[in-house]
């Protein structure tokens, strides 16, 4: 009798570390990626290269800067292009969606970078998105590296084509709501030029949030002071639509970027990519945004920090017209987040609805 006292506790416990290693995931906090120092490094050389180029861009006489004074329609000055950033770890599921996108418009008028997580398999696109990679590090969700990754994309756009003149950071689970020609006219309009002459940048601004508080303190208590006050803290979508004046500003910046980068030691507040750029922007430039993103999101049922998912019983053209709607006096732009399964539902409506402006 004594021997079965002594095997069963030693069965359950041999039953028991495998289901631990199984579940630890899911129950242990994630552990966040560092940033090492030759990462570090090597995106401070980008940024370098990219800062120095556009200095020497703006010293020629014969060309405008295109976040400045645009002619559009004018023979002497190239027409400004928008620069796609596409922020993924998995395969482009809506490639098709986004191709019909582009293939209707002049190819002079946009260019396209993608950043792929490189510890992930991904299928090669086509079209307009091959060859389109830029050289990308590991990302993880709610760490400082998606925020390195942005930083990245900004920084290969500024100095792949001067005439890059908005920047547009996109993600894998992103549609568009409207055709190109739409996209590009609406944010060219030349009634939205201030009074210095600049384009405004379209990123989401909020200064209250119920958990704004603990998502200022998830590095520790006081950690972001004396670079970021707590009054200067801003919350927003991680998805903007930026000016090229603006996103020189991002990578130029090291103030902020030193705060950022540091590791949290509350990983359920930590969510530095929806902070960093509304927080920086916010105060350097804040009359130069609009403080309303141009990506809709559904946030009425999200699970883990997830927004709603949209499945292919609920993509209608009811859908796609609700989803351009805001707040704003325009229309929202892109959407997200749309299931991969969804895409032969929006492939069938693409002509007669999302791209029938």
């Amino acid at each position: 009798m004594f021997k079965y006292y002594i095997l069963i506790p030693s069965l359950t416990l041999l039953i028991s570390i495998p289901i631990i290693f199984y579940l630890a995931p899911s129950i242990l906090p994630q552990r966040q990626i560092p940033i090492s120092l030759p990462d570090e490094l090597d995106d401070l050389s980008l940024f370098h290269k990219a800062i120095a180029a556009d200095s020497t861009f703006l010293k020629k006489p014969s060309r405008k800067h295109p976040s400045n004074k645009f002619r559009l329609g004018s023979t002497t000055v190239r027409r400004p292009k928008i620069a796609f950033l596409f922020l993924t770890n998995s395969d482009l599921h809506f490639e098709p969606l986004w191709h019909k996108f582009f293939n209707a418009s002049d190819p002079h008028l946009y260019n396209i970078y993608i950043h792929a997580d490189p510890t992930v398999k991904i299928t090669p696109p086509m079209g307009v998105f091959a060859d389109r990679f830029i050289h990308a590090k590991r990302t993880q969700r709610s760490s400082p590296t998606l925020i390195s990754a942005t930083r990245r994309l900004l920084a290969h756009a500024l100095l792949d084509d001067p005439d890059n003149a908005y920047f547009a950071l996109i993600s894998q689970h992103c549609i568009p709501l409207h055709s190109f020609n739409y996209f590009y006219n609406f944010l060219l309009d030349t009634q939205k030029l201030s009074r210095k002459m600049e384009f405004p940048s379209y990123i989401e601004i909020l200064t209250e949030s119920p958990a704004l508080l603990d998502r200022y303190n998830a590095r520790g208590e006081n950690v972001m002071e004396p670079e970021v006050s707590f009054d200067k803290f801003r919350v927003g979508s991680q998805f903007f639509v930026i000016t090229r004046k603006h996103s020189l500003m991002v990578i130029k910046d090291s103030k902020l970027w030193r705060k950022f980068k540091k590791p949290c030691v509350k990983i359920q507040s930590c969510y530095p990519e929806e902070h960093y750029f509304p927080t920086l922007l916010s105060m350097e430039d804040p009359n130069g945004c609009t403080r309303h993103t141009l990506t809709r999101v559904n946030w009425t049922d999200s699970v883990g920090g997830h927004p709603h998912t949209y499945q292919p019983p609920e993509v209608s053209p009811e859908l796609i017209y609700k989803l351009r709607e805001s707040n704003s006096t325009y229309s929202y732009m892109f959407a997200r987040k749309f299931s991969p399964d969804s895409l032969k539902s929006l492939m069938e409506m693409a002509d007669s609805v999302i791209f029938k402006d």
